[in-house]
């Protein structure tokens, strides 16, 4: 494990350790890694073209509210159960988690998209960043990982802090729909840097929550987010997969 050890750690070794988890998170949640995310906007691509999202403001607002009371939370928590029961090595309640993340989906694109990338992260972590256990922990489910679901079992088997993981999986997330809609409103850079200093506050509150969360705690308020999502499938010109 890399971070975790009941054995004295030197100031040294720790400052390695903790490097070599900070690579691998940066590695494993960059736009480089080639999970597809650029292929999927979760129901924005709608929210513009009915324009609910017009600008900075509106975008900023939507995405807010996905990371609160929707999607962004939900995944979040998910993540810090999955690796919690990885991180222990309770199949039976990782198994349980990761049925309940496949089911928390609410529309046919978006399971198609948090099933590819979780799919993704996983044979590339296999491939490339292997490590001991991680073979087992993915063998007892018996569903497909969603994305939050994987990105904590694969960090719980490289021992990478919890804390650090989700706050780095919510920036990624948020990043990512903010390149869709870049492209969509479209927005120039530095707006969209904008958006993202925005909600900073929110991504931070939305991981403190997620860490203190318990299952029953779950749930979303993002209706109309939902209903983009459904009405994306039948969208008569697309950019995105979802």
């Amino acid at each position: 494990m890399l971070m975790s050890t009941n054995e004295p750690v030197s100031p040294a070794d720790l400052a390695r350790r903790e490097a070599a988890a900070l690579y691998r998170l940066m590695t494993w949640l960059s736009p480089a890694f080639p999970v597809g995310g650029f292929s999927y906007s979760s129901g924005i691509e709608w929210a513009v073209e009915a324009g609910d999202i017009t600008d900075t403001a509106t975008l900023a607002d939507w995405l807010d509210a996905m990371l609160g009371d929707g999607s962004g939370f939900c995944d979040a928590t998910f993540l810090v159960h999955a690796y919690r029961a990885a991180e222990a090595g309770e199949t039976t309640a990782l198994n349980d988690i990761a049925e309940l993340a496949a089911a928390f989906v609410p529309s046919r694109e978006r399971q198609l998209e948090t099933t590819s990338q979780g799919r993704a992260f996983i044979d590339i972590a296999r491939a490339a960043w292997d490590a001991d256990g991680l073979d087992a922990m993915v063998a007892a489910c018996r569903t497909p990982l969603v994305y939050p679901v994987a990105v904590g079992v694969v960090a719980a088997m490289h021992g990478v802090s919890l804390a650090p993981t989700l706050h780095a999986f919510l920036h990624a997330l948020v990043s990512n729909w903010i390149s869709a809609a870049s492209r969509l409103i479209p927005l120039g850079q530095t707006d969209s840097q904008r958006v993202l200093v925005r909600l900073e506050a929110a991504v931070a509150a939305t991981a403190n929550r997620a860490l203190n969360a318990t299952l029953d705690d779950l749930g979303s308020a993002t209706f109309r987010a939902d209903l983009a999502s459904l009405r994306h499938e039948t969208q008569y010109t697309r950019l995105f997969r979802s």
